[in-house]
């Protein structure tokens, strides 16, 4: 056999984690189960006995002194070997190690030498001898961005899923931004007959062209005339569920918010019902008008006011 450590593409002065943890991506990757690769059998064997050696601070300190070589056999006569038949067997200290064998070779695990059972539990689902058991597939993500009508008063939403299947989503009404739906069994599928993972599907709303969301909260920038402003009016003012009519009262300057209540989001979970929250925007007239310029210089002449005096 070769040098183990030339085996596993590691130099001598690997720490005990580099080892372990570049076994474990060899292993994986020439898993005679379900590895693809030429000679995945043989290479998965040579690694596995690498890392018998090395991969046991007992072994590998004997490996580095020259006392055994690469396959575990004694150099200096009267040297214990490590050779033999690799199935049930007392360890060093009276523990047991157990073979596994792959037809093309075999390796060992045990306790106090050996290889890591973590790794064979991983490798082999938890069952000795590379017989594993069924395995569950793993969870998916996707997002689901809603209209937000269709987020206040529930509905579906349509999903590809990164497997590529398309799916109706139901969506509860007064479903929060960010809130994660759970589809069993539309994930991953399982091995060995195992059930499939499960989707996890993210609601994200979709940016509204007039509302922006606070919480339960709705805001709205309304805009409204300079006459309404002065004089005050009864407005129609756009909600999710429809128009309602607002009131706006005489002298209201721009910027001034008006609350509706209940016009907002609906209750979800402990969060109660939201608002809408209205701001006033006065808005000129889009041609020059002769007669407001007019009126405007009187009563900047007659009638001058600062405001922003407040915050000087």
């Amino acid at each position: 056999m070769r040098d183990p450590y030339q085996v596993l593409g590691l130099t001598k002065t690997a720490s005990a984690a580099e080892i372990k943890s570049t076994f474990r991506k060899l292993a994986k990757k020439y898993h005679p189960d379900q590895s693809k690769e030429p000679k995945a059998k043989d290479r998965f064997a040579e690694i596995s006995s690498a890392y018998e050696i090395i991969g046991d601070e007992k072994k590998r300190g004997a490996f580095d002194r020259g006392e055994i070589d690469a396959e575990g056999k004694p150099r200096a006569q009267g040297f214990e070997g490590f050779g033999g038949a690799r199935r049930a067997r007392p360890g060093a200290g009276g523990a047991q190690t157990f073979g596994f064998d792959f037809g093309g070779g075999e390796f060992s695990a045990g306790h106090g030498g050996g290889i890591d059972p973590d790794i064979i539990a991983e490798l082999f689902g938890g069952r000795a001898g590379g017989q594993r058991g069924p395995t569950r597939g793993d969870d998916i993500a996707a997002t689901a961005t809603v209209p937000l009508a269709l987020a206040a008063t529930g509905g579906s939403a349509r999903v590809v899923l990164p497997t590529g299947r398309t799916l109706d989503v139901a969506i509860p009404a007064g479903v929060e931004d960010g809130r994660q739906i759970r589809l069993r069994g539309q994930g991953m599928p399982g091995a060995r007959n195992g059930p499939a993972g499960d989707a996890m599907v993210t609601v994200r709303y979709a940016p509204h062209p007039l509302f922006k969301v606070e919480g339960r909260d709705l805001r709205l920038d309304l805009p409204i005339t300079l006459y309404e402003a002065v004089l005050g009016a009864k407005i129609r003012v756009p909600t999710l569920s429809g128009e309602v009519e607002m009131a706006v009262a005489a002298g209201v300057s721009s910027g001034r918010v008006l609350r509706l209540r209940g016009k907002g989001l609906p209750a979800a979970g402990e969060s109660a019902q939201g608002d809408l929250l209205a701001t006033l925007r006065i808005v000129l007239p889009g041609k020059p008008d002769p007669e407001l310029s007019d009126l405007m210089r009187r009563w900047r002449d007659e009638k001058p006011y600062d405001p922003r005096a407040a915050t000087g």
